[in-house]
């Protein structure tokens, strides 16, 4: 299957083009992908987040690469078991979060990989360390915060490395 679509899901309290998601869509314009974003703005239930992202993907040809950020990765993490998925790359993920642990998403069967600021005060780095275990996804943890606004030029080249693994 061709991959040529790439799609973004924005965290809770975020926008569909902020800094983070326009500097890595031009990753994936550089490796020939058409880059889309979901806007989930006013919605914050996480089921209605990823009806709606299943709803925008399943009209997409090919296989996917879905990129999240936040509750934007566990929503991209959920629909990736419904739609063809090439790969999940996910920032800080609103994995295993208490209270709410039964709901972490299983990822489709696919390259996944995670980047975590060590000193995120939203999501404990330990749930990404947790999650990478059980799918052995590649993780990348760094000197940075929930955010990782800081650090978008480390984001966009762990984004180009994954991309080159994926589209081989």
């Amino acid at each position: 299957m061709n991959t040529q679509h790439i799609v973004f899901s924005h965290g809770l309290e975020s926008e569909p083009w902020g800094a983070k998601i326009v500097a890595m869509a031009e990753v994936a314009r550089r490796h020939g992908l058409q880059a889309d974003s979901v806007d989930y703005r006013g919605i914050a239930d996480p089921a209605v987040r990823v009806e709606k992202l299943f709803d925008f993907c399943r009209t997409l040809p090919g296989e996917l690469l879905l990129v999240g950020s936040s509750l934007g990765a566990h929503v991209a993490t959920a629909v990736s078991s419904r739609v063809p998925t090439r790969g999940l790359f996910l920032l800080a993920p609103a994995f295993f979060m208490p209270g709410y642990e039964q709901y972490t998403p299983q990822p489709a069967a696919c390259p996944v990989t995670i980047v975590h600021g060590w000193n995120d005060d939203i999501v404990p780095v330990g749930n990404s360390v947790r999650f990478g275990g059980l799918y052995k996804s590649t993780l990348h943890l760094i000197d940075s915060d929930h955010r990782l606004t800081a650090n978008i030029e480390d984001v966009c080249e762990y984004l180009d490395a994954f991309l080159r693994k994926v589209l081989r």
